[in-house]
């Protein structure tokens, strides 16, 4: 790695560096890849008293049974974010689910909130007939502050800004309306900014809760929605898609940076485009080709790439023959005439159509193709519509799971995204750069590695999820897993420190019946605090042997501040993806004021 390893990459280039997500039948992103790689379908089928809308709707024989349920939707913990109860109900459930993932997404990318001296940008969209549909406010100019205090929780205007507040960050809030598009539109605004040089960092996402929830939909024949309750992207049999919720984040940084501050990067994004139908539409709220084409033939051009490079599709893919028709169309005109082939696929045959966050199930299905090099099957692909006439355009429906292997060398992911009212949006994603050859571990070598929670339950959940993410990863290295922990996450009242030289000793320490140079805030030993060498950022280090760490460690347990950047000075280690906070959802719901 060069001194300057920015001036390595192209400035246009964006990592992302981290992510979240909660989808129908997946409340993690790797729950998310599982059921991707595994083909399984997360939409449910609902019983009559699980639906809660009007009796006659439910009977009606066009009414599908069917939804992509969320099931934390109506549940938040306020305590990590030190916001009342009282507060919590008042916030929609968008506020408090973007708010909880953009907490996973700054986690997963090894940040604590708490060290940063950044501005950090955040991006989001959700769905504006959420907030009425929970229980609007009483009008706030005439009952006062409390109303207006209730009102900023409630609106969706201020679900960035809450979520910039809440995390005790500073940067742009901008919280978008661009219907179905709004995740793509949420990132590609980020981008820019990251670009600018207006925001360090960014975090981007939308969240979308379909209310009431959960509920069916009644079907209309050539109409978006299922006559079953399947997606069924490019089949013949297709009619449309089901309707889900979920809420999808991703932590940006400029890729030349991430690379600078050994920063895990699951993908790159590349190039980024968005425009909007006017009045040359075909039908309002229907994609029209010229349009969509002149999209993603833009992000490829803003990334500098050819399209014979990009070896995967991942389209909006409804799953109703005139719009999947009209997309593909679109994206043969973008491609052109090519030997290369590209992988199609949609991923609203697994969780439905996520209105605003439909987008974000789609990059994340292609960052973690990307990463693990891995192209996940469309299912319920049965019958292949032959009015697509795949044959003659670049794309091959992925029918089953397969090995990347991209003929030009380079793994690339186009994602498109449509929204209503005309709106178009496509990400251009590409897989992260080879990580540079750095000298093996130092075997032997004794490490401080931390835990931190709100309560003692907490942390003992963060320690039994830590030991199940190592025994699952035997990759890891020790190096890297003490550096995240200890740089990389919000410093809590209850604590955890253990001396350990390799990753079976940590393991063995993370264990209930753990035994050897283990501490914990309950049973610390008392330590002279007149015996350590202070600076602005804490207790610095005496050293690096077992009895200087193991001192430490006993300090920082009882609440002493340790400058962990001086504990890890001149090492190379590499911030890596562990287990974020285990929040303890409880449940908030308003009916009234």
């Amino acid at each position: 790695m060069t001194d300057s390893p920015e001036q390595e990459y192209d400035p246009g280039d964006v990592a992302v560096i981290g992510m979240s997500l909660r989808a129908p039948g997946a409340r993690t992103k790797e729950q998310f890849w599982d059921v991707l790689v595994n083909g399984r379908e997360t939409v449910s089928f609902l019983a009559k008293d699980d639906i809660h809308v009007d009796e006659t709707l439910i009977h009606s024989p066009f009414y599908v049974r069917a939804c992509g349920v969320l099931d934390t939707y109506d549940k938040f913990d306020p305590s990590v974010f030190g916001i009342s109860d009282r507060m919590a109900a008042a916030m929609t459930p968008e506020n408090r689910l973007f708010l909880e993932s953009a907490w996973e997404s700054l986690e997963d990318g090894s940040y604590d909130p708490d060290r940063l001296k950044a501005e950090i940008g955040m991006y989001g969209a959700n769905n504006p007939q959420t907030a009425a549909l929970y229980s609007s406010p009483p009008d706030r100019v005439s009952v006062g502050p409390e109303a207006i205090e209730a009102s900023l929780a409630w609106s969706p205007d201020t679900m960035t800004s809450n979520a910039l507040y809440y995390m005790g960050l500073t940067g742009e809030a901008v919280t978008v309306a661009t219907a179905c598009a709004g995740f793509h539109y949420a990132v590609h605004l980020a981008c820019q900014s990251l670009l600018l040089g207006q925001s360090d960092m960014a975090i981007a996402g939308g969240a979308m809760v379909r209310l009431p929830h959960p509920r069916g939909h009644l079907w209309e024949e050539n109409r978006i929605l299922s006559k079953d309750g399947h997606c069924r992207p490019f089949d013949a049999n297709g009619t449309g898609t089901a309707l889900s919720s979920g809420v999808v984040t991703v932590l940006l940084k400029p890729l030349g940076r991430a690379v600078a501050d050994r920063d895990h990067v699951y993908a790159v994004v590349r190039g980024s485009a968005v425009n909007n139908n006017g009045v040359s539409a075909m039908a309002y709220g229907l994609a029209q080709p010229e349009r969509l084409s002149a999209c993603i033939a833009a992000a490829m051009e803003v990334g500098g790439v050819t399209p014979d490079t990009v070896s995967m599709y991942e389209a909006n893919g409804l799953g109703l023959p005139m719009t999947d028709e009209l997309e593909v169309h679109a994206a043969t005109m973008a491609f052109g005439k090519q030997t290369a082939t590209t992988s199609i696929g949609g991923v609203k045959g697994n969780v439905g159509h996520g209105g605003v966050v439909s987008g974000g199930f789609g990059a994340i299905k292609a960052a973690l193709a990307l990463y693990h090099k891995t192209l996940p099957a469309t299912i319920n692909l049965t019958e292949v519509n032959q009015d697509l006439d795949f044959p003659s355009t670049p794309f091959v429906p992925q029918i089953e799971g397969a090995h990347w292997e991209p003929e030009a060398g380079i793994r690339r992911a186009g994602i498109t995204s449509i929204g209503g009212g005309g709106y178009n949006a496509h990400l251009l994603l590409e897989e992260a750069p080879a990580v540079a050859e750095r000298a093996p571990e130092d075997e032997g070598r004794p490490r401080l590695a931390t835990l931190s929670a709100l309560d003692d339950d907490a942390l003992a959940r963060q320690r039994t999820r830590l030991r199940d993410w190592l025994e699952a990863d035997p990759g890891l290295r020790l190096d890297d897993v003490c550096f995240t922990l200890n740089l990389g996450r919000k410093v809590m009242g209850r604590r955890w420190a253990a001396v350990v030289r390799s990753r079976e000793e940590l393991i063995a320490a993370l264990a209930d019946d753990a035994r050897g140079p283990v501490t914990t805030t309950a049973a610390a030993p008392q330590t002279d605090p007149g015996s350590f060498s202070l600076d602005d950022n804490g207790i610095v280090p005496s050293g690096r042997d077992v009895r200087a760490l193991s001192d430490l460690a006993a300090a920082w347990v009882t609440g002493r501040q340790v400058d962990f950047d001086a504990l890890h000075l001149g090492e190379a280690s590499r911030r890596v993806p562990l287990p974020t906070y285990p929040f303890q959802p409880r449940r908030f719901w308003r009916t009234d004021w």
